[in-house]
């Protein structure tokens, strides 16, 4: 009895083994990947990596040609309005003084009119 026992146990032992023999663990992906495959990704990877900082070098460089450009611009504004302002301020001021060339004309004028007029009493 003992022997039928143990040999049940060495058959059970035997099955077991077997089974756990043909067991096979499915691998990740990524370990099925091949060397290839690996250096193929992470040369695309390296690609995108690249363009991405191009792009962004292009856009920044773009957007520095533009606030050049707007500051530029505002000088620009900036020169002419205050070349406006000086021409006004002056025209304003050439009004003025020949308006008081005028009216020191006219009192003068008029000062000598009433002279003329007391001494004709």
């Amino acid at each position: 009895m003992k022997k039928q026992i143990l040999s049940l146990a060495v058959i059970a032992l035997l099955a077991f083994a077997v089974q756990s023999c043909e067991k096979k663990e499915p691998k990740p992906a990524e370990d099925e990947l091949t060397l290839g495959n690996k250096v193929d990704t992470l040369t695309t990877d390296i690609e995108q990596a690249k363009d991405s900082a191009v792009i962004k070098a292009e856009n920044a460089a773009a957007k520095a040609k533009a606030a050049s450009e707007n500051a530029a611009q505002d000088v620009k504004d900036a020169t002419t309005k205050a070349a406006d302002d000086v021409k006004d301020a002056t025209k304003k001021g050439a009004q003025k003084v020949e308006n008081a060339a005028k009216a020191a004309k006219d009192g003068t004028v008029k000062t000598a009119k009433d002279v003329n007029e007391a001494l004709k009493k």
